[in-house]
C-alpha cells in the first residue's frame, strides 16, 4: 500500500494567512488545493513536503470567473466543474469547456482546482495547454506584493514554475478580443485519462488575416507553447491548407517519446492532426460570431 511521507499540517482560513504561513515554512512546505495532483505524487514519495498547507477555505475567496474589462479573471480556487459549467467560458473561450469535458471525473473535477493544475507544470496537463493558447497571465502574491507572469515566463520546465517558496498563485487573467475563438483537441485511451496527444489553438482575426494566435501541444515534449505554428499562421488569411501547414511546423518542432500511450512518431502525428482541427473549430467558431 502507497502513503506519502510523514508530514505536519496547517489550515489557512484566508489568503493572508497561508502567505504568512509559507513564508513562515518556506521550502519544506507545499499548497493542498483540490489535492488530485499533490497526493498521487506524495504517495509515490514523488514529493515529500515536511508541511502541508490545506487552502480548501479559500474556495470562497478565490473561486470565481468572472469578466472585467478586457479579460476574464479566473480565481486559482475555481474548479474544474465551475470552469465547465461557465457560460462565459463557453461564449468569450470555448476551448476550456472543450478540455474540461476530456478531464477526469466528476469527482476530481468537484475538487481540483485551475490554480493547483497549473502550479503543478506538468506538460501533459490540459488546462496547462489551455491558459498557454489563451496567453494567459498568472498572479502570484507574497506578502511583499503582487507579480503578474505570462505563461511563457510562469513555467520553467516540466513540475517547474516561477512561484517562489513565499508565494502562491491568486488568478488567472485571460486576455479578451471581439474577434477571437479557441478550441481543444484530444486523444486519450479513455475519457479523463491523461493525453495521447492533445493541441489547443486560439486565433483573433482581423482584416481577414490572423492578427495574433496561440498553439498549445500536450505530451508532446517539455515546451507547450509551439513557436513554430504560431509563426506560420501570422499575417496570413485563415484557411484549411494554412492551418494544415502551420500545424505540420508544430508537429515537425516537438519532442515527444516512446511509451506505453504511443510511440514517438505515432504522437507527432496525431498532434499534427489535432492541432489543425483545432485552429479549423476555432475559425469556425469565430465565423459563426462574426456572421
Amino acid at each position: 500500500m502507497q502513503v506519502p511521507a510523514p508530514f505536519e499540517y496547517e489550515r489557512a482560513t484566508s489568503v493572508e494567512e497561508a502567505l504568512k504561513l509559507l513564508a513562515e515554512l518556506g521550502a519544506d512546505a507545499r499548497l493542498l488545493a483540490g489535492g488530485y495532483s499533490l497526493l498521487p505524487m506524495m504517495k509515490l514519495r514523488l514529493a515529500t513536503p515536511k508541511w502541508i498547507v490545506d487552502i480548501d477555505p479559500l474556495a470562497a475567496e478565490l473561486g470565481y470567473v468572472e469578466e472585467d474589462g478586457d479579460a476574464i479573471r479566473i480565481g486559482a480556487m475555481t474548479t474544474h466543474r465551475d470552469l465547465l459549467e461557465s457560460e462565459l467560458l463557453a461564449g468569450r473561450a470555448p476551448i476550456f469547456r472543450d478540455a474540461e469535458r476530456e478531464i477526469a471525473d466528476p469527482v476530481v473535477r468537484n475538487r481540483g482546482t485551475i490554480g493547483g493544475a497549473l502550479c503543478q507544470a506538468d506538460p501533459s496537463e490540459d488546462l496547462s495547454a489551455v491558459c498557454t493558447a489563451l496567453g494567459a497571465e498568472i498572479v502570484v502574491r507574497s506578502l511583499a506584493g503582487e507579480r503578474v507572469l505570462h505563461m511563457e515566463d510562469f513555467y520553467r520546465g516540466p513540475y517547474q514554475t516561477a512561484v517562489a517558496d513565499d508565494e502562491m498563485a491568486v488568478e488567472i487573467r485571460v486576455p479578451l478580443h471581439d474577434r477571437s475563438s479557441s478550441a481543444y483537441e484530444k486523444i486519450n485511451r479513455r475519457v479523463g485519462d491523461w493525453a495521447v496527444a492533445a493541441a489547443g489553438a486560439a486565433l483573433t482575426i482581423e482584416d481577414g488575416v490572423i492578427a495574433d494566435a496561440g498553439i498549445a501541444l500536450v505530451a508532446v515534449g517539455s515546451e507547450v507553447a509551439s513557436t513554430a505554428a504560431r509563426e506560420a499562421l501570422l499575417g496570413r488569411e485563415p484557411a484549411e491548407a494554412l492551418f494544415e501547414e502551420a500545424a505540420a511546423a508544430g508537429a515537425a518542432a516537438c519532442t515527444p517519446i516512446t511509451d506505453q500511450r504511443g510511440t514517438a512518431a505515432y504522437k507527432r502525428h496525431a498532434v499534427g492532426v489535432l492541432a489543425a482541427r483545432a485552429l479549423g473549430r476555432a475559425a469556425e467558431r469565430l465565423a459563426l460570431e462574426v456572421a
